[in-house]
């Protein structure tokens, strides 16, 4: 997957994390690359034992991966098996190998035993973003207006709603909203949700941890955009803001990509020369 494209000046990254109002320490763990434009947000399970080491070593993997698959990848074409990009490809296999780490350390060290995260990243390329996530942290897009989240948890509430056995507000009630189905290091192998989506100057997208949408529903986090829409840093503060004044029960994380101009992938002599104005 060659980068012929510098996405500085093009993606504006924001991270901000934080414990939360109830929590000794903070089992999150974010990561993010603008050279190659790469996200990376993990949630260390609260139930589970050593979270803050399955999410650093999530975090840590998944960018040192795709770093050195963005190095020596030649070639975006689309995976003729799966119908995936390259840099889908690229993503989901750092996102298999750091479960297969997470799930080795804990088998090894006894102070890790049953560790897991969640993971949600994203990757930018060529005027496309690939999502890939694993349990409830999530992606939201504001476009044009409208947040959609274009993640579906990997959660017990989730499944049931898609069945059909509960509505989403009769689970909401009935249900822990934290149950979740997928984690990375709890089995050796998982399966990782890959998305991929055209991307539009103006887009803004949101990786958060369950701290943000547990704590503030989705009209709150999009009338906490809109105004404060101009400082992207501040739209981060406010949102785990409003996470903590609602009780902030537990780690609270976002991370925002705003993309401000087109990234399209130079092809030949002519992307090269295209780029020198871009």
């Amino acid at each position: 997957m060659r980068r012929d494209v510098n996405l500085k000046g093009k993606i504006e990254f924001v991270a901000i994390t934080d414990p939360g109002r109830v929590r000794e320490h903070n089992e999150d763990a974010l990561g993010h690359d603008v050279d190659c434009g790469l996200l990376v947000l993990a949630d260390g399970m609260g139930g589970y034992n050593a979270g803050e080491v399955a999410s650093g070593i999530a975090v840590k993997t998944t960018l040192d991966m795709v770093q050195n698959g963005v190095r020596h990848e030649l070639h975006s074409a689309p995976d003729q098996t799966t119908g995936l990009m390259r840099q889908s490809i690229v993503l989901r296999d750092a996102i298999l190998r750091a479960n297969k780490i997470i799930h080795q350390t804990a088998k090894s060290q006894p102070h890790c035993e049953g560790m897991g995260t969640t993971i949600v990243a994203c990757l930018f390329y060529d005027n496309r973003v690939s999502i890939a996530h694993v349990g409830d942290s999530r992606v939201y897009r504001l476009r044009e207006g409208r947040l959609e989240q274009l993640t579906q948890d990997h959660s017990l509430l989730q499944e049931l709603v898609e069945r059909g056995l509960y509505s989403r507000e009769e689970a909401e009630r009935s249900l822990s909203r934290n149950y979740v189905t997928r984690a990375l290091g709890v089995e050796p192998t998982i399966e990782v949700t890959i998305t991929e989506h055209a991307v539009s100057p103006g887009d803004l997208f949101v990786l958060c941890s369950d701290g943000l949408p547990d704590m503030v529903e989705d009209d709150d986090i999009l009338l906490t955009i809109r105004t404060f829409q101009g400082d992207l840093e501040l739209v981060g503060r406010q949102l785990v803001q409003l996470s903590n004044d609602n009780g902030g029960k537990d780690n609270v994380s976002v991370l925002m990509a705003r993309v401000l101009k087109p990234f399209s992938a130079n092809r030949g002599l002519l992307g090269k020369v295209a780029n020198l104005f871009g």
